[in-house]
C-alpha cells in the first residue's frame, strides 16, 4: 500500500498574509488602536507592561482624559500622577511616565527613543510600530513565543504598507490563540496551516521559559503598594505604618519625607 504524500509545506509569508487577513476581520477593537499619537502609544504601552489588557483599558481611558497630551502630564503632580496610577502597579512606570513627557517638551522626542526615561529597546520599537507605521516588530514574550513556535525561521517581512496591522495581528494572535500555556492548535488559529511547531508536536519544548515571578501575597512589592494606595487617599501617611517600605518609596521617588510622615512626591 503506498504511503499517503506528506504535507506540501506552507510558505512562512503565506502564513503573514493569512494572520493579516484574519486581524483585518477579527482584530480587537482596543482605546489605543484608534489613535497614531506616540504620546498616547506611549501611555498605553508603558501601562500595558506586565499587565493584561482588560485592566489597563479603563486606566487608559481615565488618563488620557486628565492628561491628553505630553505638555498636561509634563506640568501635573507626580502625586496626582501615582493617585491615578494606583492599581495599575509597579508605579516607577508612572513616574518614568512623567519624566519621559517633560523630556518631550523640553526636547522633543528623540532620534534615538530609548533616550526616553523608562523606554526600553521594545517600547521604543513599538512607538514606531503602532505610532510611525514602521514595519519593525516590537517583540515582547507574546511574539517572542509565535516566533519561535511558528517561524522558527525569523519573520519572513511585514508586506509594504503593514506595519502597524503587522504588529497588532501578533498581539492578539499571541493574546487569543497562540497563548503560553493553553494554545489554540487545534481548535480555530488562523496560522495553524504548516506551523512548524504544531506539525511536530514541539509546540511545549520549544515555548521560551519565562522567568517565574516571586510570591506577590506578604512581599515588599505589595507593601510599598498598600502605602502608595493609602497616600493616595489620604495624602499623609505616618511612616511608622511600614518603615522599610516607606523608605523604599522614599529612595525611589515615589514618595517624601515630612518629619515623621510620608507625603506625595512633588
Amino acid at each position: 500500500m503506498r504511503a499517503a504524500p506528506a504535507a506540501r509545506p506552507v510558505p512562512a509569508g503565506d502564513a503573514v498574509a493569512r494572520l493579516l487577513a484574519w486581524f483585518a476581520s477579527e482584530g480587537a477593537d482596543l482605546p489605543w488602536r484608534r489613535t497614531r499619537d506616540r504620546y498616547a502609544v506611549l501611555v498605553a504601552e508603558v501601562m500595558l507592561q506586565s499587565t493584561q489588557v482588560a485592566r489597563v483599558v479603563p486606566f487608559y481611558e481615565a488618563w488620557l482624559r486628565r492628561w491628553p497630551s505630553a505638555g498636561d502630564l509634563a506640568d501635573a503632580a507626580l502625586g496626582d500622577v501615582l493617585a491615578l496610577w494606583h492599581g495599575l502597579g509597579y508605579p516607577r512606570r508612572a513616574r518614568n511616565l512623567r519624566s519621559a513627557a517633560r523630556h518631550v517638551v523640553d526636547h522633543g522626542w528623540p532620534d534615538r527613543l530609548t533616550d526616553l526615561p523608562g523606554v526600553g529597546p521594545y517600547t521604543a520599537a513599538a512607538i514606531r510600530c503602532f505610532a510611525d507605521g514602521e514595519a519593525v516588530l516590537p517583540v515582547d514574550t507574546n511574539v517572542e513565543r509565535i516566533l519561535a513556535r511558528r517561524f522558527p525561521g525569523g519573520w519572513p517581512g511585514t508586506p509594504d504598507g503593514e506595519g502597524w496591522a503587522a504588529g497588532q495581528a501578533l498581539m492578539d494572535l499571541g493574546r487569543l490563540w497562540c497563548t503560553a500555556r493553553t494554545p489554540g492548535c487545534g481548535s480555530g488559529c488562523p496560522v495553524r496551516e504548516g506551523c512548524p511547531a504544531a506539525d511536530a508536536g514541539s509546540v511545549d519544548e520549544v515555548t521560551p521559559r519565562k522567568r517565574p515571578q516571586g510570591r506577590y501575597a506578604g512581599s515588599m512589592r505589595q507593601r510599598r503598594g498598600t502605602l502608595l494606595g493609602r497616600l493616595a487617599e489620604t495624602g499623609r501617611v505616618p511612616v511608622a505604618a511600614d518603615p522599610d517600605a516607606a523608605a523604599g518609596l522614599v529612595a525611589d521617588g515615589l514618595a517624601a519625607r515630612d518629619g515623621a510622615d510620608l507625603v506625595p512626591a512633588g
